[in-house]
């Protein structure tokens, strides 16, 4: 099964029957998202909202991998900067969204290849699916609003073993904890998701937007700010010696010592 669009771009899109879906396709790297696929991502975030065509976006990876997360080398190389910088522009783009999101999972969903997820409106996962936000082991901080919305959606324990121990989460303990709406085979995944976007665009599209605010209206309380508060958070983290150990053991393949700071 290919789910990817037919061109060679990092990040596919194709446009059918009201459905936009943003496809990550970059399998050589495990999915590993740069600054221009960020903002790939954007536009085409903003052009599903412009399209009166487009009613639902679906977001999905390639067959084995929904995303490993940011390229940590070109990470460290190009940090974000500010609150424009492509990363966190589409994190503001995606917790802005006014349309439904549906994203179809597989395999390793790493850092912001998950928290994405608290911004879509169904999820759905393959049975390899491996949730994981290692924000804390590389001597960062939660991003996307995570720290809010993660505790708000499946427990603070749950949400503490993920974002301070970094500890991954299989699909069907995710299913059971309320991130995932259901577990597939692979081969059934994105039939599955694409189903449900195409039904989805189907419905009356200003009542399930409205029905979409009203969903999101309390528990999106507070998501700008706090979007914010971790992007500046997340910014300063980067210039610490905890995260400069910690991308210097990852990038030497070695355990991160930690022993020497307080």
């Amino acid at each position: 099964m290919t789910i990817l669009a037919s061109n060679d771009e990092l990040i596919s899109t194709a446009k059918e029957a009201g459905v936009l879906r943003i496809g990550i396709n970059r399998p050589d790297k495990l999915n590993a998202i740069t600054p221009q696929m960020y903002a790939d991502m954007v536009a085409a975030l903003q052009q599903a909202e412009e399209d009166s065509e487009v009613r639902v976006v679906l977001i999905h990876g390639s067959d084995t991998c929904f995303t490993s997360g940011n390229d940590l080398l070109d990470f460290a190389e190009h940090p974000p900067t500010g609150e424009d910088s492509p990363v966190f522009q589409f994190l503001i783009a995606i917790s802005r969204a006014t349309k439904p999101l549906v994203a179809a999972v597989n395999g390793p969903a790493v850092g912001i290849g998950t928290t994405m997820l608290l911004h879509c409106d169904l999820v759905y996962a393959g049975e390899a699916t491996k949730l994981q936000t290692p924000f804390v082991n590389l001597g960062l901080c939660p991003e996307a609003a995570s720290s809010l919305l993660l505790p708000r959606l499946i427990g603070y324990p749950r949400a503490a073993e993920m974002l301070l121990l970094g500890q991954p989460m299989d699909a069907d303990t995710a299913c059971a904890a309320g991130l995932v709406n259901g577990v597939f085979s692979t081969s059934k995944l994105f039939p599955h998701a694409l189903a449900q976007a195409q039904l989805l665009a189907k419905q009356p599209p200003a009542a399930v937007r409205l029905a979409k605010h009203l969903l999101r209206k309390n528990s999106a309380a507070g998501v700008p700010e706090v979007i914010v508060e971790e992007c500046q958070y997340f910014m300063e983290r980067l210039s610490t010696p905890e995260a400069a150990e910690a991308f210097k053991a990852f990038f030497e393949n070695r355990a991160a010592d930690f022993s020497q700071f307080n």
